[in-house]
C-alpha cells in the first residue's frame, strides 16, 4: 500500500501537559492518571534506532509516495525504532481505544516525518553499552520473528501481530540497565519495571496485558507461553534476558 506523502496528515507531536487532548478533527477525550506503586518523574529517555533505519526513512521522504508495507517491515526489525513510533501514538491517543498499534496505522495517522522524527528521538549509545545494546536488538528481532510464526501457526490462540511486537518489546525492562539510564524510580526488578514503562508510555493493552501475565497471579498467561517457546526455538541467546537462561 503507497500513501502520497503530500496527501499525509500534518506533522503533529503532543507534549502531554495536561489531561485533556485536542486533536484538529475536534474530537478528543480526558486521559485519568493511573495509580500505580512508583511515582515517576519526568519521562524516559529515547530508545536508539538503528542508523540504517533512519536513513530508510529519510530516503522515502524523498519519493513521492510511501511504500507503508516496506518500510513498517524495515522498522519493525528495529526494537528502537518501533517502541518510540509506540510511543509517539501513546502521546497523542494515550489508552483510548482508537489509538493506532500497528506501526502502518501510525505512519498513515501522524506522517512518515514525525515518526521519523519520534524514531531519531533516542540518544546514540558507544562502548560497550553499544554492544550490549546490540546484543538486545538481535534478540529481540530473532524473538519477534519466532513469536510472529508460532501465533500464525493458531491464530485463535494469538494474533500474530501482537504476539511479534510482546517478541520484539519482551526485554524493555532492562533498557534503563543497558542504556545507562540513571533513574532511581524504576523498579529494581526487570518485569515490573516494564510494566510500569509501558503505563507511562501507553503502550498497547496487549503488551501491558503480557507484563502484567509475571507479577500478577491469575492473569491469562498465553503471550508468555508463546514467548517461552520462542526462546526454546532460538538459535541464539541473550545474557540479559531471563528467559534466555530458563529456557538453556
Amino acid at each position: 500500500m503507497a500513501l502520497d506523502n503530500t496527501a499525509a496528515r500534518a506533522d503533529r507531536v503532543a507534549v502531554p501537559t495536561q489531561s485533556v487532548y485536542e486533536f484538529p478533527t475536534s474530537r478528543s477525550f480526558v486521559s485519568e492518571p493511573q495509580p500505580f506503586l512508583y511515582d515517576m518523574g519526568a519521562d524516559l529517555p529515547g530508545v536508539p534506532a538503528m542508523p540504517e533505519t533512519l536513513l530508510a526513512m529519510e530516503l522515502q521522504l524523498q519519493e513521492r509516495s510511501v511504500d507503508l508495507g516496506e518500510i513498517s517491515a524495515m522498522i519493525l526489525e528495529d526494537a528502537g525504532a518501533t517502541l518510540q513510533i509506540l510511543r509517539l501514538a501513546g502521546r497523542e491517543y494515550g489508552d483510548s481505544e482508537d489509538r493506532p498499534v500497528r506501526i502502518e496505522d501510525c505512519i498513515s495517522d501522524f506522517g512518515l516525518r514525525a515518526c521519523l522524527r519520534a524514531a531519531a528521538s533516542g540518544a546514540p549509545v558507544g562502548g560497550h553499552r553499544h554492544r550490549a545494546f546490540a546484543g538486545f536488538r538481535e534478540h529481540s528481532r530473532e524473538i519477534a520473528q519466532l513469536c510472529g510464526l508460532l501465533a500464525a501457526e493458531m491464530p485463535e490462540f494469538a494474533n500474530p501481530h501482537e504476539a511479534y511486537l510482546v517478541g520484539l518489546l519482551h526485554e524493555i525492562g532492562a533498557l534503563p540497565v543497558l542504556l545507562g539510564w540513571d533513574r532511581s524510580d524504576l523498579p529494581a526488578n526487570r518485569g515490573l519495571a516494564a510494566l510500569r514503562m509501558a503505563e507511562q508510555w501507553s503502550l498497547p493493552s496487549f503488551l501491558k496485558d503480557f507484563f502484567c501475565e509475571a507479577p500478577m497471579p491469575g492473569c491469562d498467561a498465553h503471550l508468555s507461553k508463546i514467548v517461552l517457546a520462542a526462546h526454546q526455538l532460538a538459535a541464539g541467546s541473550f545474557a540479559g534476558c531471563p528467559l534466555s537462561s530458563a529456557t538453556a
